[in-house]
């Protein structure tokens, strides 16, 4: 995430925000191996079977092409939403994937994090998954961030320790108590 200089990147958001279309395709450019490196993360993961790197890259920049509704305030807030760009487009293709003829389409995702213990799991663990994140971030946002940067966009502590402007340690703290919870709420969602 060091690879580019954070005030030019600031800069052009701010500009992309304030209406300069070209401003963001120019932030695209400058972002482009960041937001690579971040779907290969996922597609190493086996998420997006039916996506190749470039294709979720590119799915994830239409998410984030500016509107009226994105006031970008800096580079870390703008990879935020990209790795919630990258999440939601990976469970949606695992919902596509699982009503293919109720299940007959199903794909498995393979994670090797710890959540999973590089478990294999199917499009429908990835559903349940997001249905019990979304529940967490209602209790805790930060932890569920947390859980969407380590295991939909595999950042490692140190990465998502930057990217939410906390400590390593803290990073590893709240993903042990949401790891734990997580686990326990996917239990009792698939009884």
């Amino acid at each position: 995430m060091d690879s580019f200089d954070k005030h030019t990147v600031t800069s052009l958001l701010h500009d992309a925000r304030d209406g300069d279309g070209r401003a963001f395709d120019r932030l695209y450019v400058k972002v482009y191996d960041e937001l690579h490196r971040l779907a290969r993360n996922i597609r190493s993961r086996g998420a997006g079977n039916t996506l190749n790197t470039t294709a979720l890259v590119h799915e994830a920049y239409i998410k984030l092409i500016p509107s009226q509704d994105h006031d970008w305030q800096d580079k870390t807030h703008f990879l935020r939403v990209a790795a919630r760009a990258m999440r939601q487009i990976i469970v949606n293709t695992a919902r596509q994937r699982h009503a293919y003829k109720r299940g007959a389409g199903e794909m498995n995702f393979t994670f090797n994090d710890e959540l999973y213990n590089g478990k294999i799991v199917s499009a429908s663990d990835i559903i349940t998954l997001d249905s019990v994140l979304n529940k967490l971030e209602q209790l805790n946002q930060r932890q569920a961030k947390i859980v969407e940067y380590r295991v939909f966009v595999g950042m490692n502590v140190e990465e998502t320790a930057r990217a939410l402007d906390i400590s390593p340690a803290t990073v590893k703290r709240d993903w042990r108590v949401a790891r734990a919870w997580l686990i326990q709420e996917m239990e009792i969602t698939k009884q």
